[in-house]
């Protein structure tokens, strides 16, 4: 299909009278849609012809998110010279129990071209004590260990930590500020932070778990250094899952044309759903996206045509409301389920893809990635992709190679088909793989982040770019003294290190390229390659990405241009934050600085994002939040002065929370009432639900309304204390404990408003694409451990599973 997006044709222009009937008026919608994102549990038939290929093949690995490079051999770097130390975690965060590992012939050592996959040999004995040359390669191109049967391990003793995921969510999202009732202050006012960690229930459940992982396997000490071309010697999965077939709308469902009623075969009703559950989405205002449906549905259309006739030739008559509404209501049913509903549910799909979710590497068992075949739908892509709106086809088998071992048992696919191939190729880590019909690009199935195989990938591609370090003066050097060169232009246009552009963009470059603040001769460069070239055309048009990685070998064994980025990254990030002064900084500081080094790298990475749709809603809570806490502490204060009014002339204690006035308070209050009503209610109705489960007789309504009249008495006494700086204090309360709780919360104000702060600055930025594969993750283990900041803090429990060999750095390191 054309990838241009030029008019519809005469036969497809609006009707006469200007109206739409897509069920939105003139092809725009507004508000909220059904979600179709990439791993929706939507459906398709595969009736579509395949796409004409693009010029160039692309591979696409389901777990990256960066470009492709060819993959290089790598050259020996310097062992790293700190030692490593525990950080609590680390272990918990590694493989599943593992079991000795079955010994079988190595297999053939056929090389495979893939960004995870890069060239090992089989690894050596580790000696104790003695430095290790590493073998490494760059990026996704890394060597992999290929783990032996006799590979050491170590029975670590189960931790038994306090949860810290809770702890940090308690720190980083504060509580909405709730009156004193029942004549006590909320803990939050008095004792803040007193119970944190503590588990809810949970305790035992954790502890039985980490006692069922007590057997680890611990790669990164077994053999870091391996470096052969096979990655392992028995591998055995059950493939992948497919998602269901498409169950047909009810009878009374259907889309309309030029206002009646179309009978569309399931082949075709299943594209217009897709469609019709975006209406109000801003997908259905694009004009791109809606000619690229509509030709691909066309091409359904024609092979599976109304069943009553109806010829559909004009977008615009097209009436998808009816599916959009239906889609509504079953969003609504769902939504409405009971959690015991919900959660039966999710355990029958939990069952139902448990045996999808690992596989026997090497006799041990380990966890499997995206084993899920993404869904039919229609492709979104990314900003403005010229094939967005078209036609995601279904995967089905015999799209599907599957790589496993000689003597595995071949998966039998959940769904009728067989497989295109199998092969045993122990070379590459993939598990299956397809290529997807929009791009023509390969899809695989890999280990999950926290795998072995995906540990040794990620900490070899860190290692390689750690490497540069001792190149990159000279490389750098280099490739300026040549710009100056009497004219070459093949050398000019590799030492540039440039991709191909269009002759466009070449003038925003060379704004960016400015003589201040480099060399004039990459004007003269550029000057030259834009000759004899139109807007559109390559400006470095004999540049592939081979031939650059060719000549960057030549600088240094195993370097691609995106070893360069992570390089520029993780060297600009540890140097912002060694020059971040944080003695004597709170936690909240400390973060702060942090993410403001996390956010500056994204921005030398371009890692941008359009203003969340919802930030300034959340910002507005938050500044919520901020006066509620500030009220809190203004109770607190009057009741000191009610106590003494000698109080008053401390300067901590004497400030007044000037930022909100009385029309506020009253509006504060009022919803703080309601809420607090509502809460009793919730109480009162799941009580008597108890009570009628274990067959007794449930409460009388008068035990509710004397619960609201209580509520009602102390906002009340509230209201009345409004514009009032001295008050009594309800309770056993003295002085000191009330201080100590005014003391906390001035605190919590403080960490609260650089939590806005912070917030607010990295609304444009995405942080977390840096943070997964640009940054060395042991720059942050090891700035955690000297500035005393928790780990959950900045990792999430995917990042911690990801990257466990780099939690046990010590301080020392350095990038």
């Amino acid at each position: 299909m054309s990838t241009d997006s030029g008019p519809l044709s005469d036969e497809d222009s609006t009707m006469g009278d200007g109206v739409d009937l897509n069920g939105h008026a003139n092809g725009i919608g507004n508000g909220s849609h059904l979600p179709m994102s990439d791993d929706e549990d939507m459906s398709l038939l595969q009736t579509v012809p395949p796409r004409r290929n693009l010029k160039r093949k692309k591979s696409n690995y389901a777990e990256s998110s960066d470009e492709d490079d060819i993959p290089l051999a790598s050259s020996p770097a310097k062992q790293p010279t700190s030692a490593a130390i525990p950080m609590p975690g680390a272990v918990a965060a590694t493989t599943v129990p593992s079991s000795k590992a079955s010994k079988s012939k190595r297999l053939g050592t056929k090389k495979e071209e893939s960004d995870d996959d890069g060239y090992l040999k089989k690894p050596q004995k580790k000696k104790p004590r003695k430095k290790v040359k590493k073998e490494e390669s760059s990026d996704d191109d890394i060597p992999i260990v290929a783990p032996k049967s006799s590979a050491r391990k170590r029975k670590v003793k189960p931790e038994t930590r306090k949860t810290p995921a809770k702890k940090a969510k308690k720190e980083e999202d504060v509580e909405q500020p709730a009156s004193k009732v029942n004549g006590k202050a909320k803990a939050r006012e008095i004792n803040d932070g007193e119970d944190e960690g503590k588990g809810k229930g949970k305790g035992k459940k954790k502890k039985k778990e980490e006692e069922q992982e007590e057997e680890v396997y611990r790669w990164w000490e077994a053999d870091p250094n391996g470096d052969g071309s096979v990655k392992w010697q028995t591998l055995e999965h059950n493939g992948v899952i497919f998602p269901p077939p498409y169950e047909s709308l009810p009878s009374h469902v259907k889309m309309k044309y030029n206002g009646k009623d179309v009978r569309l075969p399931p082949e075709s009703e299943e594209v217009a759903g897709f469609y019709g559950a975006l209406i109000e989405s801003d997908h259905a205002k694009d004009t791109v996206f809606n000619k690229n449906f509509f030709n691909d549905w066309k091409e359904i259309l024609k092979k599976h045509p109304p069943l009553d006739g109806t010829k559909i030739t004009t977008f615009e008559k097209c009436d998808f409301r009816p599916m959009f509404d239906y889609f509504e209501s079953e969003k609504a049913k769902k939504k409405a389920l009971s959690a015991s509903e919900k959660k039966e549910l999710k355990k029958a799909k939990d069952d139902m893809e448990l045996k999808y979710t690992t596989c026997l590497l090497d006799g041990r068992k380990e966890k499997v990635g995206n084993f899920r075949v993404e869904p039919p739908g229609l492709f979104r892509g990314r900003g403005e992709h010229p094939k967005k709106g078209s036609l995601k086809l279904r995967v089905r088998p015999e799209d599907i190679t599957l790589n496993i071992g000689k003597d595995a048992p071949v998966p039998i696919p959940n769904m009728p088909g067989k497989w295109k191939s199998i092969q045993h190729d122990n070379t590459v880590t993939w598990l299956a793989t397809w290529t997807e019909n929009i791009n023509q690009s390969h899809k695989y199935v890999f280990l999950a982040a926290g795998s072995s195989l995906k540990g040794q990938s990620d900490m070899m591609k860190f290692e390689k770019a750690r490497e540069l370090k001792n190149y990159v003066d000279r490389i750098r050097a280099n490739y300026s003294g040549d710009l100056r060169l009497p004219f070459v232009l093949e050398t000019r246009k590799a030492k540039m290190k440039l991709t191909p552009l269009a002759v466009v963009h070449s003038v925003v470059n060379m704004l960016l390229l400015s003589p201040r603040t480099s060399s004039s001769s990459i004007f003269w460069n550029i000057r030259i390659f834009k000759e004899n070239k139109e807007d559109d055309d390559s400006l470095f048009d004999r540049v592939t990405t081979a031939s650059l990685n060719k000549h960057l070998n030549s600088e240094m064994k195993g370097l691609t241009a995106k070893v360069f980025r992570t390089y520029n990254a993780s060297a600009t990030f540890q140097r912002l934050l060694d020059e971040s002064d944080l003695e004597g900084a709170t936690l909240q500081e400390k973060l702060n600085a942090y993410n403001k080094a996390n956010r500056l790298v994204a921005i030398l990475c371009n890692h941008q994002r359009s203003v969340p749709k919802t930030h300034d809603q959340s910002m507005e809570k938050m500044r919520q939040k901020y006066k509620g806490l500030k009220y809190d502490r203004m109770k607190l204060r009057h009741g000191l002065f009610g106590m003494d009014s000698k109080y008053k002339k401390i300067d901590k204690y004497k400030e007044d929370e000037s930022d909100i006035d009385d029309d506020w308070i009253v509006e504060y209050e009022e919803q703080m009432k309601s809420k607090e009503i509502e809460k009793a209610e919730k109480k009162f109705a799941k009580e008597n639900e108890k009570l009628t489960e274990d067959d007794l007789k449930p409460q009388l309504d008068s035990v509710l309304e004397a619960r609201i009249r209580h509520i009602e008495e102390e906002f009340k006494r509230l209201a009345k204390e409004r514009g009032k700086t001295t008050v009594a204090v309800k309770g056993n309360k003295t002085p000191e404990k009330l201080m100590e709780g005014i003391d906390k919360l001035t605190e919590r104000i403080k960490s609260f408003k650089l939590q806005m702060v912070d917030r607010d600055e990295g609304k444009e930025v995405a942080l977390g694409t840096s943070k997964i594969n640009y940054l060395d993750p042991r720059i942050t283990a090891s700035w955690c451990k000297i500035h005393d900041v928790p780990i959950e803090k900045l990792f999430s429990k995917t990042l911690q599973v990801k990257f466990p060999w780099a939690m046990e750095v010590d301080t020392e390191w350095k990038f």
